[in-house]
C-alpha cells in the first residue's frame, strides 16, 4: 500500500537550501510545519544565523505552511512568489 505521508521535501518552492534551513530550525515533518508561524520561523532563522536572512525566506516559509495545513491547497498558493506578492502588497498599504 503506497504510503500518504507528505515529506517537506514534497512541497512546492521547498528546495535544498530551505529543507537546512527547516532542520536548522527543528522542522522535521510537515504535520510539525503546519503548526508554525512563518514570520516567526523567519525571525528565529535570523537569530540562529546571526544575520538578516533574505526577506524572500519568509515567502517560501508562507507557501511552505500553507501546503502544510492545506494538502489541497490552489497550485498558484503553493508558489513562493504568490506569497511575495502578498507581503509587498501589505507592506505598502502601511
Amino acid at each position: 500500500m503506497p504510503s500518504t505521508e507528505r515529506h517537506l521535501a514534497d512541497l512546492v518552492s521547498v528546495g535544498p537550501a530551505m529543507l537546512r534551513d527547516f532542520e536548522l530550525l527543528g522542522i522535521r515533518s510537515v504535520a510539525q510545519l503546519a503548526r508554525q508561524n512563518p514570520e516567526k520561523l523567519y525571525e528565529r532563522l535570523c537569530l540562529r544565523t546571526g544575520e538578516p536572512v533574505d526577506i524572500c525566506c519568509l515567502d517560501v516559509f508562507s507557501a511552505a505552511v500553507a501546503q502544510a495545513r492545506n494538502p489541497r491547497l490552489p497550485s498558484e498558493q503553493r508558489n513562493w512568489w504568490n506569497w511575495s506578492r502578498k507581503r509587498k502588497a501589505r507592506d505598502a498599504r502601511k
